[in-house]
């Protein structure tokens, strides 16, 4: 469980902190006062990192904030509190209206971002041409494909995916430039046969 995982890495006063906020974030709902929590988790659960990260998460949880509110958090947002909407909307369930934000992040070179944009509500929600781009992304940016969530599935047979990688791959081999890896084992998946070697 998230609140578990987080609490056995959180010192007394930043378990006490965090129970207050997200009480404070249950009861009060979309309104404004726990979004000052939201801001401020990074100095009281750690600078930065995983569990900063999973604090902001519980506390968008618990507050359930609306489409809107959501955007307004990612877009006057720094970078971990970008990163940190975006590690919630799975948990939140905002149907294709968040996907603006997702949009947003994969048009950044902000690895970390780029790296939670394309979690599970990308799975769900991303159409073939927005998958096949932020998957593209991901192998110019660096961001691992195990990042990828259900990339496998999505990627099984997909003939257009093939072909856009391998041109991708023809492109680094004529400039002199090793393939990925993870180039090659998205490949893999996306042919319909076993590919040569690029």
């Amino acid at each position: 469980m998230l609140s578990a995982t987080v609490r056995d890495h959180l010192d007394g006063a930043a378990r006490a902190w965090l129970d207050r906020a997200l009480a404070q974030a249950a009861a009060e709902g979309p309104t404004a006062a726990w979004e000052a929590d939201f801001a401020a988790a990074g100095r009281h659960c750690g600078r930065g990192g995983e569990v900063t990260d999973a604090a902001r998460v519980l506390l968008l949880t618990a507050a359930r904030p609306d489409v809107p509110t959501l955007t307004r958090l990612y877009t006057h947002g720094t970078a971990a509190e970008r990163r940190a909407v975006l590690l919630s909307l799975p948990h939140l369930g905002p149907g294709a209206d968040a996907l603006p934000l997702v949009e947003d992040a994969l048009r950044t070179n902000d690895t970390r971002l780029v790296a939670a944009a394309v979690g599970p509500y990308a799975a769900r929600h991303l159409d073939a041409h927005g998958w096949r781009q932020a998957v593209l992304k991901c192998l110019f940016t660096g961001v691992p494909l195990d990042a990828v969530a259900e990339w496998p599935a999505r990627a099984r047979g997909d003939a257009e995916l093939a072909r856009m990688l391998t041109d991708y791959a023809r492109e680094r081999t004529a400039a002199g430039r090793d393939v990925p890896a993870d180039l090659i084992r998205l490949l893999a998946s996306a042919s319909p046969t076993t590919p040569e070697e690029p």
